[in-house]
């Protein structure tokens, strides 16, 4: 056993620091996940209420099994936009009768449960979460389709939600909905494509064009339930295979729906024995600095994670900046990359290469623990080949087929984003902390880089700089940046599946992990050319 042993000084002014400044943070989060939760505000929570029915988590707690767990998804979703946070629907990975399913339920309490463009943007991940992990996906409908001042963002790409829907039946992935209200125009194809369709009984509307639109188009005059209630399509249409009495009928139905799938994961089970870490997780809140260029040993992170702070690290005296090495979580075997000191040089890219390719052949799992400000820039280092090495890790995860997670703790800038499997690179699920930074590069340094080229510029053509112009683009430069590298505006704009506290990282590493176990494991990677 490689167990890691922890020199966190836990009772040291610096960690004390570091935790309330992390707290500070989990405080904000909170409020913001309370935003979300709100959906439409009170009023029209109460109004939704007051018409007999259940609210959207109301409706996921219960379709899942007691005390199950519930992986949200993109809780922020539209954050710092002009549309509500949560994007007017919940996504996330939940169990229903023993079975991991993938959940998008919308929020009727925000505009009716229409569609912008982040609520499109998240159901679409949701779906690819669904088909890439081989997940059953219902969907708990409740919807008035588009918002129609948005059509333009949302109409031609929307399309994809029911290719989505057509390509998991085809793979093999069941696909349900639950109908609880209207879904109307281009959204009464979920159901129309969906494997099973539970409708409630004088609640459900399901049709293409409602008896406005018919008596615009055709002069016919219609009424809701003869155009497309659930009484119609369980006894006429034959659109819904089962209908129910109500809302809670129709998640019990839901959940025998799933039961009789006689489903079975495809890839391998985890060990049975799985330990939990030497160190209390409560601990992660003091690790990392207020000040992301100040390093900090991820080791820390991974001695409160793993199994039994069990790490056999690889090449530890060879691209000390880049830690890694094989370990467990919750019976998983995984391997993990962890930023040590921000930069990659040659070396932790050409190590990196290495050791994806090892966790290739053994088809392990790898982990991303972000916290890096890039590749290593100067003469000297472009000279020794920096732009090939990097190229050499990145073409390595790139075409990795073994699953990926990211975690993003601290900053994640410029190509170092790539090269750790951010978001481009498509792992199968990809967190931040509160702490998390990330964009081209830091604020300061992109600053600098405008004002360096302006100076040369204005030299250039003979005029003298203005240096007072100078410090105000700075300093506007460097609040705008500071601002669109913050967690919640990533999370906002879905380049994560969510802001977690530090605390649950082990938790929802596992559940990650457990999901990925219902596909089974991809052929091995192809590479190509690496440039030596």
């Amino acid at each position: 056993m490689a167990t890691l042993t922890s020199r966190l000084d836990t009772s040291g002014r610096e960690y004390g620091t570091r935790r309330e400044a992390m707290l500070a943070r989990l405080g904000e989060l909170s409020a913001e996940h309370a935003t979300a939760v709100a959906g439409g505000g009170a009023r029209y929570v109460e109004r939704h209420r007051a018409r007999g029915k259940l609210l959207a988590r109301e409706r996921i707690e219960l379709l899942l099994d007691p005390d199950s767990p519930f992986l949200e998804l993109s809780t922020l979703a539209a954050w710092g936009t002009d549309y509500p946070v949560g994007a007017s629907v919940v996504t996330g990975i939940g169990v229903i009768e023993g079975v991991e399913c993938v959940i998008n339920a919308s929020d009727p309490t925000v505009r009716g449960g229409a569609s912008n463009p982040w609520t499109l943007r998240k159901s679409l991940r949701a779906a690819d979460i669904a088909l890439r992990n081989r997940l059953p996906l219902v969907n708990l409908v409740e919807s008035g389709g588009a918002d129609l001042p948005a059509q333009k963002e949302i109409f031609i790409p929307g399309g994809q939600v029911f290719r989505d829907l057509t390509r998991l039946s085809a793979a093999g992935v069941p696909t349900i909905a639950l109908v609880f209200g209207n879904s109307t125009a281009g959204g009464a194809y979920v159901p129309g494509m969906s494997d099973y369709v539970v409708m409630v009984k004088d609640r459900a509307k399901v049709f293409l064009g409602g008896p406005p639109l018919v008596k615009m188009a055709t002069g016919e005059e219609s009424d809701d339930e003869s155009l497309g209630g659930a009484d119609m399509h369980a006894r006429v249409s034959g659109l819904a295979d089962y209908l129910a009495a109500d809302e809670y009928d129709a998640l019990r139905i839901g959940r025998r729906i799933v039961r009789r799938l006689n489903w079975r994961k495809a890839g391998p089970a985890p060990a049975a024995a799985a330990p939990p870490p030497r160190y209390d997780e409560d601990e992660l809140l003091g690790i990392v600095p207020e000040d992301l260029k100040i390093p900090f040993d991820p080791r820390e992170v991974i001695a409160r994670v793993v199994d039994g702070s069990d790490f056999d690290e690889f090449k530890p005296l060879y691209g000390s900046s880049l830690v890694t090495g094989w370990a467990a979580l919750h019976g998983h075997p995984i391997g993990i990359l962890a930023n040590a000191r921000g930069v990659l040089f040659g070396e932790e890219a050409r190590k990196a290469a290495q050791f994806i390719q090892l966790a290739g052949q053994s088809r392990t799992p790898l982990v991303f623990l972000q916290n890096t400000t890039g590749y290593m820039v100067g003469r000297e280092y472009e000279q020794g080949g920096i732009i090939k090495h990097g190229a050499m890790m990145i073409n390595a995860v790139s075409n990795s087929t073994v699953p990926h997670i990211t975690i993003v703790m601290g900053a994640s800038y410029g190509a170092g984003n790539y090269g750790m499997c951010g978001r481009a690179y498509d792992p199968r699920f990809l967190f931040s902390w509160p702490s998390a930074k990330s964009a081209v590069m830091g604020p300061a340094q992109l600053a600098g880089v405008l004002s360096i080229v302006g100076r040369a510029a204005a030299e250039a053509r003979g005029q003298v700089y203005d240096e007072e112009a100078d410090a105000a683009m700075r300093q506007m430069v460097e609040a705008q940046i500071e601002a669109e590298s913050l967690p919640f505006f990533l999370s906002g704009r879905l380049y994560d599946d969510g802001v977690i506290d530090p605390r649950d990282t082990r938790t929802v590493l596992g559940l990650c992990l457990s999901a990925i176990g219902n596909a089974p494991a991809a052929e091995p990677a192809g590479f190509g050319v690496f440039r030596m």
